[in-house]
């Protein structure tokens, strides 16, 4: 029917128009920025379970980076201890060579054993004292527990890991003010250093066994940040050759509603030919 006054064909072509390119502007906003969940107005439901995802996701990442420092740190105690240990083990040899009576008889040897001893007692004390990481003393003191957050959940006790670091000073180990200048003394220093070499081993041992335990944890992490990540990313980020395809046949459908639409806007005149 052909109209004067009022343009229905024009009309309708119009809102035909504004509805395409209202879809083109959300096509072309996906594909500038690579997500078809930009805004919570996109899709509430998925705005929300994204949101949630990437907080979980976050928690992964801070997890992660937490393990790796544990295991920085136990590796760092592990290997003041091997020091140490080798130190112990020459402290013990010299004090068994020391509790033989024909060494102990001679003052001169026992004062060069005496003085060997203690250097390797005083080498043990600095390496006590000096380990320490990001200013955390590690080995000297009293014994001290590290908690190290490994898991993205604070409820969960088991996404957190505390380790007990043994002091390893001479006063600690008890190996502290030891003679070998006689045999009776040089006997005694060598139960002390082997008794202080086993203490050694077996905190050496518990570190280890952390270590592995938090290793394991992080690879756990690790593959549930990818699960999690590969999820957010099928919800959030847009498929490039969907949209791509959708973008070309809303050009063409744009490119025809404003054709259409500029033929319909003459129809008036069409009917003024009939008067």
């Amino acid at each position: 029917m052909l109209l004067i006054n009022d343009n229905i064909a024009a009309l309708r072509a119009e809102n035909n128009l504004d509805a395409t390119d209202t879809v083109m502007s959300s096509v072309v906003g996906q594909l500038s920025s690579g997500l078809q969940i930009q805004t919570a107005a996109d899709n509430p439901a998925g705005y929300s379970i994204a949101q949630s995802l990437q907080t979980e996701i976050n928690g992964y990442g801070a997890a992660q980076s937490n393990a790796q420092t544990a295991v920085s740190v136990l590796q760092t105690a592990q290997g003041a201890m091997n020091q140490q240990e080798a130190i112990l083990q020459q402290a013990n040899t010299i004090a068994t060579e020391a509790a033989n009576t024909t060494t102990a008889g001679n003052s001169t040897a026992a004062a060069a054993d005496q003085q060997e001893f203690s250097s390797l007692i005083t080498q043990l004390d600095q390496i006590a004292s000096s380990t320490t990481y990001a200013g955390v003393s590690l080995l000297s003191g009293a014994t001290s527990a590290l908690t190290f957050q490994v898991g993205p959940d604070a409820s969960n006790s088991a996404d957190a890991v505390a380790v007990s670091l043994t002091a390893t000073s001479s006063g600690a180990l008890s190996v502290s003010g030891l003679s070998v200048t006689s045999v009776a003394s040089a006997t005694a220093a060598m139960t002390a250093v082997q008794t202080a070499i086993n203490t050694l081993a077996s905190a050496a041992a518990a570190l280890g066994s952390s270590q592995n335990q938090i290793q394991a944890l992080s690879n756990n992490v690790t593959v549930a940040q990818q699960n999690l990540t590969s999820a957010h990313a099928d919800l959030v980020d847009v498929n490039v050759a969907q949209a791509t395809s959708q973008f070309t046949s809303l050009q063409i459908l744009e490119q025809s509603g404003i054709s259409v639409l500029s033929q319909a806007q003459q129809l008036p005149q069409l009917a003024l030919k009939l008067i």
